[in-house]
């Protein structure tokens, strides 16, 4: 019962949203040609946004990677001369 009624709720979003896009493109104050190209430019923003937050992400991510290591190396580091001082 209740994916039922979720799957109604869905498809009356997905029909209210398309009836919306219709209304809002037949009183657009600009000619199809014209909306079609800002929707292209706006979604070419859009990829470059995201590509750039990918990259932005990847090297965040290097860093933090980096970083880890070398405590990681450190405290490899102080346990080996922790172990010898404690074998003397």
């Amino acid at each position: 019962m209740a994916d039922t009624d979720n799957d109604s709720r869905a498809i009356w979003f997905l029909a209210g949203a398309a009836i919306g896009a219709t209304v809002a493109l037949l009183f657009a104050p600009q000619s199809g040609e014209e909306t079609r190209r800002i929707i292209k430019d706006q979604a070419n923003r859009g990829k470059d946004r995201l590509s750039e937050s990918g990259r932005d992400l990847a090297d965040r991510s290097r860093e933090l990677y980096d970083k880890g290591r070398r405590i990681a190396d450190e405290a490899a580091e102080l346990f080996d001369r922790g172990k010898r001082m404690a074998q003397s």
